[in-house]
């Protein structure tokens, strides 16, 4: 069975956002603007992406 995958890139700066906000997109593996992280389809995941949407974008 194949691992379904879903792409994110930080689109957005951390700067003035809440401490927690950060810890999640440094738990997703972001660091820098424009970085790509490729991690496992899971209700977590999205759950995490879901609290930062406003910085984060879901590619292909």
């Amino acid at each position: 069975m194949v691992e379904k995958k879903i792409k994110i890139q930080l689109a957005r700066s951390v700067i003035g956002t809440r401490e927690s906000h950060r810890a999640t997109v440094r738990g997703l593996g972001l660091r820098k603007i424009g970085s790509v992280a490729e991690l496992q389809d899971s209700a977590a995941v999205r759950g995490m992406i879901n609290k930062v949407s406003y910085l984060v974008k879901v590619l292909d």
